[in-house]
């Protein structure tokens, strides 16, 4: 889709397609001088039949007898004085749902305008453009006959009155990344696990970086892991005959030589049966979107390139496929891990701290500023939080605090759990130096425990996607989280 910020009044254009807020009290959010005096009357008069209530998400079309537009489509916004981030995106949806149920081929959007709280104008524009896309994004690659693609090719979109053009334009662009960017890792999740292996997912990294010059891509294979000394990540791996994958990501956009780099780390496990702690067979082939960490890292990496921001980032992706076989990790198995302590493997299907704890240790090599994990790591992160909210656990304070402010910027949200040496006493272990599971209490908080052995030599930040990485029911499908939080939290930082 092509986006574009107009120069003229929303009047002055020509579309198929022109959308305007409505008020709870029947007042039209374009500014009427946006508006020619005819088509303003007529939209007014429409208003006032109390066809349209203003209730956010309420749509309504008007074909106006004298306009520019051959179409007006009227959205509910709520109470002037009380639109709020979370409601503005459900008026935007509800626009862009209505718009794509036609065969408008562009459209001008004024839901930019809007004031809304704690807001400006470049966080509505960026948010409008990023819904926008990707909501274009429709699944059909193993599909025999393909869908139709929307009619809705480009969208010209007001600023408000006042606002610095350069920032509104600057807003587009993140907008329209991060949306690609998600897009991407909604296409690499909703993937059979047939197709997306840890070799599809090598294949992608080098594609991504083949396709952007400040990207360079190495994958490691299970020779040179096991060199590394890496036989955590090779425990799960050793059922399959998948080999596992470490995919190392750079990109370097930082003119100084000097920049430490921003880490992210991605659980990659293309397939989780549990291996020989199976898992019930309920919802298992729901077990592909386990790679929705790694996902969501080269999600955001994508958009990053595509933004071209001056900062160095690595990212480090763990990709394994977790099977039961006679060559599998048994439960009461011990692995010694890259870093040199010992786990015993309590429960297989803990498997993706890990692979998490190996690629924890590789990064170190890099000398981070920050690291961050991503990882559809537990079910009581589900338990705790549903599909609402990530769980945010580190422990130092002031990343933490950042992260959550930025998530609640993006509406992307997190929220932070504990991390007290209280809950380190569940992971001890007669055999080994640390077992792999803290028992059936604080399960996220215990993976958190395990994996944090692992990053005591820079700042880390662990990000539980269990539950808000995929939807299951009839919505069914990757999300593209937490694309927005990474992305956003990249472009706050500095060389």
């Amino acid at each position: 889709m092509k986006y574009t910020l107009l120069n003229s009044s929303t009047a002055a254009k020509a579309t198929d397609c022109l959308v305007i807020g409505v008020w709870t009290k029947g007042k039209l959010t374009a500014p009427v001088g946006s508006l020619d005096e005819a088509l303003a009357g007529e939209l007014r008069r429409v208003v006032a039949t109390g066809d349209i209530s203003g209730k956010i998400g309420d749509t309504l079309y008007v074909h106006p007898s004298s306009s520019k537009a051959k179409r007006v489509l009227l959205v509910g916004c709520g109470d002037e004085s009380a639109l709020e981030a979370r409601s503005y995106r459900k008026a935007v949806n509800a626009a862009i749902k209505a718009l794509f149920k036609t065969n408008a081929k562009d459209a001008v959007m004024t839901l930019a305008e809007l004031p809304i709280k704690d807001r400006d104008g470049a966080w509505a524009l960026s948010m409008l453009v990023q819904e926008c896309e990707s909501s274009t994004y429709q699944y059909d690659q193993t599909k025999s006959k393909k869908k139709p693609a929307y009619a809705l090719k480009s969208v010209a979109c007001s600023a408000p009155k006042g606002a610095n053009r350069a920032s509104m334009n600057e807003a587009l662009k993140a907008g329209l990344a991060i949306a690609n960017g998600m897009n991407t890792a909604k296409e690499l999740g909703n993937l059979p696990g047939n197709v997306c292996t840890p070799t599809y997912l090598a294949s992608t990294a080098t594609k991504l970086a083949a396709k952007h010059k400040t990207l360079t891509t190495k994958i490691l294979n299970e020779k040179q892991m096991k060199k590394l000394g890496m036989g955590s990540l090779l425990s799960v791996s050793a059922g399959s005959k998948e080999e596992a994958k470490l995919i190392v990501i750079e990109y370097k956009g930082s003119s100084k030589t000097t920049s430490k780099p921003y880490v992210l780390v991605g659980k990659g496990i293309t397939f989780d049966t549990g291996g020989i702690s199976l898992k019930p067979g309920g919802a298992m082939d729901e077990m592909k979107f386990d790679m929705c960490g790694a996902a969501s890292v080269l999600g955001t990496m994508t958009a990053v390139a595509q933004m071209g921001l001056q900062i160095n980032v690595v990212a480090v992706i763990a990709a394994a496929e977790n099977m039961p076989s006679s060559t599998a990790t048994k439960p009461g198995d011990v692995v010694t891990s890259m870093s040199g302590q010992t786990i015993e493997i309590l429960n297989t299907d803990a498997e993706g701290r890990l692979v998490l704890c190996d690629a924890l240790t590789y990064v170190e090599r890099f000398k981070p500023k920050t690291v961050i994990d991503i990882a559809t790591l537990t079910g009581a992160a589900v338990a705790t939080f549903g599909d609402q909210t990530s769980a945010l656990l580190s422990p130092n304070q002031a990343f933490a605090d950042e992260l959550l402010g930025i998530s609640q910027d993006t509406l992307d949200l997190a929220w932070q759990l504990p991390l007290w040496d209280e809950y380190q006493s569940l992971l001890e272990s007669n055999f080994a130096d640390i077992a792999n599971i803290g028992g059936p209490r604080a399960g996220t908080i215990t993976a958190a425990c395990f994996l944090q052995r692992f990053t005591k030599k820079y700042t880390w930040a662990h990000l539980d996607i269990a539950g808000t990485a995929w939807l299951s029911g009839a919505q069914k499908g990757a999300t593209g989280r937490p694309v927005p939080l990474l992305v956003e939290y990249l472009r706050r930082q500095k060389a």
